[in-house]
């Protein structure tokens, strides 16, 4: 592995190899992603959950369930038949993406499970 020299002298190992988190995603993907979570807070009797309230577990069938719904959305916009779906697309892909994220979480979370039992 190469090293990075600063005009100040300090040295740091180079970064070819590390993870460039603010080049893979897009932040103003981001900031609309955060925009429909921050809009979902906000449950049918009017009061207001966590932003991370997800983290506390949620079945993985129940994340499959409603991603299989949204993506079912997206393939009617793809297709040329918005009038089939509910709401903006923007709504629909930032769903498909929560949905996603909690499933991979809860994959993630049930993984560390099993490697702490060992």
């Amino acid at each position: 592995m190469g090293m990075r020299k600063f005009e100040s002298g300090a040295t740091r190992d180079d970064d070819v190899r590390k993870l460039h988190v603010t080049r893979f995603f897009s932040p103003e993907v981001l900031k609309r992603r955060a925009e429909y979570m921050d809009k979902h807070r906000v449950m049918r009797d009017g009061s207001l959950r966590e932003p991370d309230n997800w983290k506390a577990g949620m079945p993985q069938s129940s994340y499959i369930e409603s991603m299989d719904r949204h993506v079912l959305d997206v393939k009617l916009w793809a297709n040329g038949s918005p009038e089939l779906y509910q709401d903006d697309i923007e709504e629909k892909l930032c769903a498909v993406m929560f949905n996603a994220e909690g499933l991979l979480y809860e994959i993630l979370k049930q993984r560390e499970e099993l490697e702490e039992e060992e």
